[in-house]
């Protein structure tokens, strides 16, 4: 099965995480089918706390990708502020 997850990255202490398409029996780390966006939880000046492609993640979704239940709450909130602004 194909999954929307976030994968890490950043230094020590310093989370940066990859929103990647894969395959669910590949390691975290491992070969991805697509990067769709970024979540950085502690931002630094004017950097972006989240960053999606909407249109690449909904057609994953269309073609049976599940999202992990924190990258389906990250859409969720991404999906209202696009909708607020």
């Amino acid at each position: 099965m194909v999954t929307i997850r976030l994968t890490r990255r950043g230094a020590k202490k310093q989370p940066f995480y990859h929103i990647v398409v894969t395959d669910s029996r590949m390691r975290q780390g491992g070969m991805t089918l697509e990067q769709v966006g970024y979540f950085n939880p502690i931002p630094a000046g004017k950097q972006r706390r989240l960053e999606l492609d909407l249109q690449r993640i909904d057609y994953w979704l269309s073609k049976g990708a599940k999202p992990s239940e924190r990258v389906a709450e990250l859409v969720k909130k991404h999906r209202v502020q696009a909708a607020a602004a």
